[in-house]
């Protein structure tokens, strides 16, 4: 029998997460100040629980970019050539401010996105142990030692910065997403421009007044605008060493075809269709708990979420069973509503008709949802969790990307057959196996095609682990020791020394 949900809790008449004493200033930071956009024209920035306008900000253009460029320009040599340890310390007191002003974050995010105020509180919480890695991680530097590698020749190998790195951040985690970029590249010496994604700007202008104080003009700037104009110039501008992207595979064409005639660097993290491969002896009640957090956590909205759920089929009825109980438990709610509510709106409009296109089209399709499969009345960008099953190989919502509260359940017969099912896809960022036989464990996760390949969990992140995919999914890695490799450059200098 299918089950549906029915209802969104709502926030009290009269309460909200913000006023407009809460909001950033109106413009665009870059230089150390804030400042108007050269076009005159903003955006609005929508509340996705109630469909009215939240704020406005500037419609940047190429000239706003420009600007911005010059300032991080004129910037990074002074902080490129600050020691480790004072970037360290700036890094450590912009996480102290970020805990100082926390709970204006949590609300802030909230409110922009529609994110459950727990998805929030983690999100903030996340931020500020990013700052204070990355402070750590620029103290402790490692390259090959420096030796003579060839007789008379001493080789030492120097890190640098890049000089001035241009930012894309996505709209699921407006501000996680950005202290993911800006902490190792500040850390590895170099300054910034970073364009938010214009439905969700308020948390990152609110950061860079919030900061303001603690780096030198011009080290982080921050433009505001759609991708097609800021977007565009940034990965073209001829003045930046790199562009770094979080966002869906279109956008990070976009920015590798505009970087390719300056040859920059390009660092993508793009999207996902994680598969969670259960095998006939894994623990089915962890499984359930693993992907009703997995695959609903930020309503779905999450690159690396458990959605695609390949399960053997022996136990594939039982596990359907278990997740259609928990998946109908799930709250759905605006975050104003309390601290219980699970599930929030998708981000916008247009993103809430794309998911509701997959849900009408499945139905078309034939495939029964065993609990949603539906938008929830408005207002409000509302989708019903939901459990698709059973879903055949090669049906376009197990191989295309949904970026909602959707997951889906396909059923194999043999550890070949999994494998093979699980890499069918374009995307090649997270997976996960289930199972109790530690031999399969590990000979599975070494033959899946992804960049983060988690056993008996999924979604559990770590600030020292990288982050990252293949395929379809990207190149470069967040998080970890490994991004500063990829916001620096080396240098090898040899010395002959011979007398």
């Amino acid at each position: 029998m299918t089950i549906t949900a029915e209802t969104i809790r709502r926030s009290k008449p009269g309460s909200m997460l913000i006023s407009c004493d809460d909001l950033p200033p109106r413009g665009h930071y870059f230089g150390g100040e804030f400042r108007p956009s050269t076009s005159g024209s903003t955006l609005v920035v929508i509340d996705p629980c109630t469909e009215t306008v939240l704020a406005e900000v500037p419609d940047g253009t190429v000239e706003d970019v420009d600007a911005a460029v010059a300032a991080a320009t004129a910037a990074q040599p002074a902080w490129g050539h600050l020691t480790p340890k004072d970037r360290s310390a700036v890094l450590l007191r912009i996480a102290d401010r970020i805990e100082t002003n926390s709970d204006l974050l949590v609300r802030l995010e909230s409110a922009n996105t529609g994110k459950p105020l727990t998805v929030a509180r983690d999100d903030i919480d996340s931020t500020i142990d990013t700052f204070r890695f990355f402070a750590g991680a620029a103290r402790a530097i490692t390259s090959q030692a420096a030796a003579d590698y060839t007789d008379g020749h001493l080789s030492v190998i120097l890190r640098e910065p890049l000089g001035v790195i241009g930012v894309v951040t996505p709209w699921n985690y407006p501000l996680l997403m950005a202290a993911w970029k800006i902490g190792p590249i500040l850390a590895a010496g170099n300054s910034l421009v970073l364009k938010p994604s214009e439905q969700t700007p308020l948390t990152t202008l609110k950061f860079a007044e919030l900061v303001s104080d603690l780096l030198p003009p011009g080290v982080l700037n921050v433009v505001t605008g759609v991708g097609p104009v800021v977007g565009s110039r940034l990965s073209q501008h001829p003045d930046l060493a790199m562009i770094a992207l979080t966002g869906s595979v279109n956008s990070g064409r976009a920015v590798a075809s505009g970087a390719a005639d300056s040859l920059k660097r390009v660092h993508l993290e793009l999207g996902g269709k994680a598969p969670v491969v259960v095998f006939e002896d894994a623990d089915l009640t962890a499984v359930t708990e693993g992907v009703r957090y997995a695959g609903f956590w930020n309503s779905g909205q999450e690159c690396g979420a458990g959605c695609r759920i390949l399960v053997h089929e022996t136990v594939a009825a039982e596990l359907t069973e278990r997740l259609t109980e928990a998946v109908a438990s799930l709250v759905v709610g605006e975050p104003g509503a309390g601290d219980d509510v699970e599930i929030g709106p998708m981000v916008s409009k247009a993103h809430f008709d794309r998911v509701a296109g997959f849900l009408q089209r499945a139905e078309a399709a034939g495939i029964r949802a065993t609990v949603g499969g539906r938008v929830l009345d408005g207002p409000g960008y509302f989708i019903a969790p939901t459990v698709f099953s059973p879903v055949a190989d090669g049906a376009e919502v197990a191989h295309h990307e949904i970026f909602g509260p959707v997951i889906t359940i396909e059923t194999f017969a043999d550890e070949d057959e999994a494998i093979e099912r699980a890499n069918a896809v374009p995307y090649g960022l997270a997976a996960s196996v289930w199972t109790n036989d530690a031999r399969r464990s590990h000979a599975v996760a070494a033959r899946l095609d992804a960049g983060t390949v988690w056993v008996n969990s999924h979604l559990v992140l770590a600030t020292e682990a990288p982050w990252g995919g293949f395929k379809g999914s990207g190149y470069g890695r967040d998080l970890s020791i490994y991004a500063l490799d990829d916001y620096s450059r080396t240098k090898h200098v040899m010395h002959n020394h011979q007398r």
